[in-house]
């Protein structure tokens, strides 16, 4: 499987994004749970939203507290697409965002998942 992410740029404060991570190859992608993890400079790897297959959990959505009420995760499994929308994007949310998928649980620690998409940069200024 691979995953390609796409969408990021520069935005001002207020503004907003969306992202997009493909997966191509052999998958069943609506068996994936689906994820997006951003990387600050200098910083760890965090976790910002995921969405479950549908039949992991019905498609249920998880957000990092950083996010919750400005970014959305949706997935269009007819397009092997997860989508991140981003609003009201703050010079915090500056990091490399890289997509997940996994046939099982997705940590959201981002150890031990099965594929990783390169990043895409947001870069948030003030």
């Amino acid at each position: 499987v691979q995953l390609q992410a796409s969408g990021g740029g520069l935005v001002q404060a207020g503004g907003s994004l969306r992202l997009s991570c493909v997966a191509s190859g052999r998958t069943s992608f609506s068996n994936y749970n689906m994820g997006w993890f951003r990387q600050a400079p200098g910083k760890e790897r965090e976790f910002v939203a995921a969405v479950a297959a549908a039949s992991w959990s019905g498609s249920t959505t998880n957000y990092a507290d950083s996010v919750k009420g400005r970014f959305t995760i949706s997935r269009d499994n007819a397009k092997k697409t997860v989508y991140l929308q981003m609003n009201s994007l703050k010079p915090a949310d500056t990091a490399i965002y890289y997509c997940a998928a996994d046939q099982g649980y997705l940590n959201t620690g981002g150890y031990g998942v099965d594929y990783w998409g390169k990043g895409t940069l947001v870069t948030v200024s003030s």
